[in-house]
């Protein structure tokens, strides 16, 4: 797999409520979406960002980072060629992504995803 990019993906119990830390104290200021479950805030500066999460909308479990990839079909078809437990499959979301769920060996569900173009 080659990952472009990693995100942490953090839990909250409200986005809208942690927002303010986030965005004002760390200077994440630009919102780049914001679906109610999951946001993610960026540093102009810097491209530094977070994933607030407040839980999956489509899987059962949530991920602690995401992990984008230009060929998610590629990394799929790898994760269960080397035994990997796939927690959601591969799926392209309502909201535009395709994605799928894979846990590590350590425990932690990781989301491994592709973005529109």
């Amino acid at each position: 797999m080659r990952p472009t990019r990693i995100t942490a993906n953090l839990r909250v119990s409200d986005v809208d409520s942690a927002k303010s830390f986030y965005t004002g104290y760390l200077g994440l200021s630009t919102e780049e979406f914001n679906m109610g479950w999951v946001a993610r805030y960026t540093s102009a500066e810097t491209g530094a960002n977070v994933q607030l999460v407040t839980r999956d909308a489509s899987a059962p479990e949530s991920p602690v980072i995401s992990v984008h990839t230009p060929d998610v079909e590629a990394a799929y078809a790898e994760a269960r060629q080397l035994g990997y437990e796939i927690v959601h499959p591969l799926t392209t979301e309502p909201w535009g992504v395709q994605r799928f769920l894979v846990r590590a060996p350590d425990g932690n569900v990781i989301n491994i995803v592709k973005h529109r173009e």
